[in-house]
């Protein structure tokens, strides 16, 4: 077992989500990946093992495997660039295959892209999630009428609640144990709350209470999905790149850059920096 602990979209070499990066000649049980990833301690931690084409990856959250996780992913990528160089590299999830990228930035830290897995969202009530948007005191006068209550996912299904005030967005708790039986039991990795400050330009968090973690500096596949989201509700019409700012309000700044083609269910490419942690 070879581990290395890396930030993903972190900014100016700092800031970031920690993922853990596991490289085996063989993954092991689940069971022992489950008690790796829970001694990390990180939100996620990336276990990957080479084929024949690419690389097989599992992504493991301290209490439970997670479907697909953008900023482990990130990390990944960074490492396979650190290791083996710049270029492309195939990745192979539970349920679906992607591309990664890596290469070095302007700053000379290694970065990464992710293509994400397709995209999609469907819109839902305020009352199917009344107890959970009442838990994080939001109303619907607190939600940004262009951007509807909706499922969404991109490798994993996320809740999109979009808010018309920034304060609302910074102001943010909720009862974690309530919040983490509603998570788990309508297979919603994250709430992806989020502030449009303008149409490039989007402020984030994520409740990763599904987990067993209050809160995510960064998500790279809530990402994805608000990107795909957005081009769903037509609030994106044409190719677009956005700029998600994640973390701030946990002291961790993150920057991800998410760029949409115009195609709806189209794979939507998640880029940022990484830095290595001591």
């Amino acid at each position: 077992m070879d581990i290395t602990r890396i930030a993903a979209f972190s900014s100016q070499n700092n800031g970031g989500n920690p993922a853990g990066v596991a490289m085996f000649e063989t993954l092991p049980y689940a069971m022992e990946m489950q008690k790796i990833a829970a001694e990390i301690g990180y939100s996620e931690t990336a276990f990957l093992e080479p084929l024949a084409e690419g690389w097989r990856i599992r992504y493991f959250a301290p209490e439970q495997e997670v479907a697909f996780c953008g900023h482990a992913t990130i990390a990944s990528a960074a490492e396979l660039g650190r290791r083996y160089g710049a270029g492309t590299y195939h990745l192979h999830l539970n349920d679906a295959q992607i591309s990664v990228d890596a290469f070095k930035s302007k700053t000379g830290e290694w970065s990464a892209s992710l293509n994400s897995p397709p995209t999609w969202s469907t819109l839902v009530s305020f009352d199917e999630f009344k107890t959970v948007l009442e838990n994080f005191r939001i109303s619907p006068t607190d939600m940004d009428a262009r951007f509807p209550l909706a499922l969404a996912g991109a490798g994993a299904r996320h809740l999109m609640i979009g808010l018309a005030d920034h304060e609302k967005l910074k102001t943010m708790s909720y009862d974690f144990d309530i919040i983490k039986n509603i998570m788990i039991e309508r297979d919603l990795t994250t709430l992806n709350l989020f502030y449009c400050e303008s149409n490039t330009v989007f402020h984030s968090r994520n409740p990763f209470a599904f987990g067993g973690v209050y809160e995510d500096p960064a998500t790279g596949a809530a990402a994805a999905a608000l990107g795909g989201y957005l081009r769903d509700a037509r609030f994106i019409k044409e190719e677009t790149a956005i700029t998600v700012h994640q973390g701030v309000d946990m002291g961790s700044p993150s920057l991800l850059q998410v760029h949409i083609g115009k195609d709806k269910g189209q794979s939507v490419t998640v880029s940022g920096e990484t830095r290595v942690i001591e």
